[in-house]
């Protein structure tokens, strides 16, 4: 947002210098990305006088003696049509720059330096300016745009720089307004900071006015969406004299980038940047039934805008319409059908606030961003509607451009017409700065940022500005307001409570999160990063039941998109959302992992933070996937870290295959879930449909919150065995419902000298049996203090086989 800085002077005496205010704004809260001096291209420009002036024969030209306030006057040739003796004119010495232009002496092309030289035989050493060549226009000075010099009033002193005279001396502050400060969207609003860190006193704009007695016969505004437009202010005008605007407000406008229009139209301008609202006036003439109605827009229905683009409407737009149409998008721009023309006798002024969601979702989906859209989705508040109508009003009768009638309407949804009432203590304030301000200073910073303030010893009574609708919590929002004016330099730097002295570098939790990702891509995994929301319907996506533990989400109350409203409760829909993705792009196949955080609400409502819980998920896809290749990588994950993982059959999740699927178990303890996504989810994917069939898709969730407390804090070497590690070969016939992991856990608990077993082979066939099935593990036996003997693997074979017939029934094929 750019302020003039003689606009701001014109609302606080200033005493201090632009380019320490600009130190000040930014130790106060706002960045001022850029302090703009209007005339730094212009320099060593001053008031000359002409004393003689001879043409050239068979030239336009004119060789002039100037007076410049050097002693004797300079000799300066020039092709101006209005150069006169008498004349007071921008005069370039030797050696200053002025704005250079195109063939056209509109279009700015660079700066120019004067130098002396020789037109037609002639010395010149200077040069008469234009108001082009000083970067001016009409709107910054009357007369500028005269294809010839720029004329300078008669007082002005002769040799005087003339960057003060014709308004060259200004800044333009260029400051950032975030979200969060909207009532600072305007030049009032930064005027009032500067009055509360000059400590001075805010000069208002006048909003007085004279209204007669006319009134509009069947005038009539109707709100019919109040949630949308919470209040909305009409007033009406007649007998409208078009014209130009003074001076004055040209020049303000032009300084903030805007053009003058007609008095009118400059007025809702003026009052946008002054004031910080929105205004819009339609042309009475063209409103049908001579009604205004606020109300969603009906699906299909279409307007043409002032700039004359048409737009096609949902029921998601609000509009402003008359007795049958609409003529304007409400906070974004006005319609074609009700502007004001030079023939405008009679107008509706608007002042109103529209909510900033709507404004912004209109203006994004339409692709009409303006002024006033940018305005209206930081946020308005209805202070400031009531004082923009006002001020409008001021400057219709102070520029005679109207007859303000007795028609005034004021639609509102009922909000209260005060300040925000907070409680508050100074102690609580200074506890959370961590600082001791003084209790008169708070008082008087507060105050002085047009808080009303009643003090009871440590209790405060506060009742926030109309305008300030970001104060909502209390002490905290106080304590900033405080320490911004207080100065940041104030703030002593210290621990946090739970703080403590180290020597740097990563903490064991970190090391061993690096630790885990560095294993999961030794298994080839890629790390991916997810958002950590998601939408019902990614849940949906899962079958999971509804009163399944994961539904219990916290929702968010405003979402950056619809796909976005859910804190997840687990990773496997950003996993299995991430391998779409992928497969939609052509990655047939791939490995990825993710650790993160879930979250787990206490309690439903939310009254306090969640539970944020690190899980590890992990995707695997493409056509050389199985249920053993990614039961391996988790084990190889396991063996990382010296856990020992076993394994039992996962029939109950949703969303997983309920014969390829396992819980991981640690210490007997659930730690984790994996395995193929079931049939039915695949087919519902997002992918094409003749490759849904096909695909392999393996998903996976570890709670390394739980995990990770099992992981043992130290490593024990083991040394590698001095003798060779022997293998055998062990066939087994089993029931069809016997899993891998229970074989194997009893090989291990049968044989202390099994180290390894792997499954390698699974047959199923007559010879075998209904109801059974073959399966192949290869043992591995890792001897202690002296090489095995075939005789000790046989023991070790027959001691296995008579456990897995005595506690599992199973028998060797």
């Amino acid at each position: 947002m750019k302020v003039p800085f003689s606009w701001l002077r014109q609302f606080v005496d200033i005493d201090i210098t632009a380019q320490e205010l600009e130190e000040k704004l930014f130790g106060c809260g706002f960045e001022v990305e850029e302090l703009i001096d209007v005339g730094k291209d212009v320099q060593n420009v001053v008031v000359g006088c002409v004393t003689a002036c001879e043409p050239i024969p068979d030239t336009h030209l004119h060789v002039c003696m100037v007076d410049v306030g050097q002693g004797e006057p300079i000799q300066i040739c020039c092709g101006a049509d209005n150069v006169c003796v008498g004349g007071k004119f921008p005069t370039a010495l030797d050696g200053a720059t002025v704005i250079e232009t195109a063939k056209d002496h509109k279009t700015v092309v660079g700066v120019a330096k004067i130098k002396k030289g020789k037109l037609r035989g002639y010395e010149s050493n200077g040069m008469l300016c234009s108001g082009v060549e000083l970067g001016l226009n009409d709107d910054l000075y009357p007369g500028a745009d005269y294809f010839g010099l720029l004329v300078l009033p008669e007082d002005a002193p002769v040799g005087a720089d003339v960057k003060p005279i014709v308004g060259l001396d200004d800044y333009i502050f260029d400051i950032s307004i975030t979200a969060n400060r909207p009532d600072c969207q305007s030049v009032l609003g930064i005027a009032r900071e500067v009055a509360a860190v000059l400590g001075k006193e805010v000069k208002m704009p006048a909003t007085d006015y004279t209204q007669s007695d006319y009134v509009y016969e069947g005038l009539d505004i109707t709100v019919e969406a109040p949630d949308l437009c919470p209040r909305y202010l009409g007033h009406g005008v007649r007998n409208i004299t078009p014209g130009q605007s003074p001076a004055w407000m040209r020049r303000n406008l032009a300084l903030c980038g805007l053009r003058s229009i007609s008095n009118v139209v400059d007025i809702t301008n003026y009052v946008m940047l002054e004031i910080g609202q929105p205004m819009h006036a339609f042309d009475m003439d063209t409103l049908e039934s001579r009604r205004i109605i606020v109300r969603r827009a009906e699906n299909g229905e279409q307007i043409t805008t002032l700039d004359e683009k048409q737009f096609t409407l949902t029921d998601q737009n609000l509009v402003i319409c008359d007795g049958k149409k609409p003529v304007a998008l409400a906070g974004v721009m006005g319609g074609l059908n009700s502007e004001i023309t030079d023939n405008t006798t009679q107008l509706l002024f608007e002042s109103a606030k529209f909510m900033r969601d709507n404004v912004r979702k209109t203006a994004r989906s339409l692709g009409q961003n303006t002024d006033a859209s940018a305005h209206y989705e930081k946020g308005i508040s209805e202070y400031t509607c009531e004082l923009g109508m006002a001020r409008a009003l001021h400057l219709i009768e102070q520029l005679g451009c109207g007859e303000i009638t007795a028609s005034a309407f004021d639609c509102s949804a009922g909000a209260p017409r005060e300040g925000k009432k907070i409680k508050a203590t100074l102690s609580g304030i200074n506890r959370i700065l961590g600082i001791e301000v003084p209790a008169q200073k708070v008082l008087d910073i507060l105050q002085s940022l047009g808080f009303a303030v009643e003090r009871d010893g440590d209790a405060l009574q506060v009742v926030a500005p109309r305008y300030r609708e970001d104060i909502e919590i209390g002490e905290p929002d106080l304590a900033e307001e405080v320490i911004r004016e207080y100065g940041y330099e104030h703030i002593t730097p210290t621990f946090l409570t739970a703080s403590a002295v180290t020597n740097g570098g990563l903490n064991a939790a970190q090391q061993r999160a690096n630790k885990v990702k560095r294993v999961m891509c030794a298994q080839g995994f890629y790390e991916v990063s997810t958002l950590a929301f998601y939408a019902d319907a990614d849940l949906n996506a899962l079958h999971l039941a509804e009163d399944d533990k994961a539904r219990n989400a916290i929702h968010l109350l405003n979402p950056i998109s619809s796909n976005l409203t859910t804190m997840r409760t687990l990773l496997a829909p950003s996993m299995l959302t991430t391998v779409v993705e992928n497969l939609k792009k052509g990655n047939g196949e791939g490995r990825i992992f993710e650790l993160a955080n879930v979250y787990e609400p206490k309690q439903q409502p939310v009254t306090e933070l969640p539970n944020e819980i690190q899980h590890l998920g992990f995707a695997a896809f493409g056509a050389d996937e199985d249920f053993f290749t990614v039961k391996g990588a988790v084990e190889g994950f396991g063996e990382a870290f010296g856990l020992h993982f076993e394994f039992e059959r996962a029939e109950d999740v949703p969303y997983l295959h309920p014969g390829i699927a396992a819980y991981i178990l640690c210490g007997g303890e659930r730690v984790g879930v994996f395995g193929k996504i079931a049939n039915v989810i695949t087919r519902e994917l997002d992918l094409p449909k003749d490759s849904k069939e096909n695909q392999k898709i393996f998903l996976g969730e570890i709670e390394y919150a739980k995990l990770s407390a099992m992981i043992p804090e130290t490593v024990r070497y083991s040394p590698i065995p001095e003798f060779p590690v022997v293998t055998r070969d062990l066939s087994l016939v089993v029931d069809e419902e016997m899993t891998c992991g229970a074989i194997v856990a009893e090989i291990l608990r049968a044989c202390k000298q099994a180290q390894k077993v792997d499954l390698f082979d699974i047959y199923r066939g007559k010879q075998i049996g209904e109801g059974k099935k073959s399966m192949a593990f290869n043992i591995s036996f890792v001897p202690k203090d002296a090489p095995l003997e075939p005789k000790d693997i046989d023991r070790f074979i027959q001691k296995i086989l008579g456990n897995l017939k005595h506690n599992l029934n199973i028998e060797m094929r």
